[in-house]
């Protein structure tokens, strides 16, 4: 069992992309996981839209990955299901992970500057030790 992060950044993407590879070499499913974010307490007031949104995202996530599997099924085929599930994408990950009883993680370097200082998910997963786990840039 691979998991796979994917938020829809280029580097998600590129992750996703490793890990279908990964998990075709090794004869074993890929879990494809977007993490809905939860709310802050800034946007609670927005609730309903915030989260119709976040679902209208891990829909659009997974026609996109039907719709590349549907363009590799000639070349390759590998067994792979779309997860989502709400919260912090760390806990969210870390849990289905666990859950899965993964092999190995494969996320996408993180993209934002902020995270050079707090931490990146892909470093917290790391930092875990309880996967192995690949870092695609």
């Amino acid at each position: 069992m691979i998991v796979a992060g994917l938020d829809g950044s280029d580097s998600s993407w590129r992750a996703t992309a490793y890990a279908a590879g990964l998990a075709r070499r090794q004869n074993a499913t890929l879990a494809i996981a977007y993490i809905q974010p939860v709310l802050g307490a800034a946007t609670a007031l927005a609730g309903a839209a915030v989260e119709e949104t976040t679902q209208e995202i891990a829909e659009e996530l997974l026609a996109a990955v039907r719709e590349a599997e549907h363009r590799l099924r000639d070349v390759w085929r590998v067994e792979w299901r779309f997860l989502t599930v709400r919260g912090d994408p760390y806990q969210g990950l870390a849990r289905l992970a666990d859950e899965l009883r993964a092999d190995a993680v494969v996320v996408g370097a993180s993209e934002q500057a902020g995270h050079r200082v707090i931490g990146s998910v892909a470093v917290r997963l790391v930092k875990a030790g309880r996967w192995p786990v690949t870092v695609v840039p």
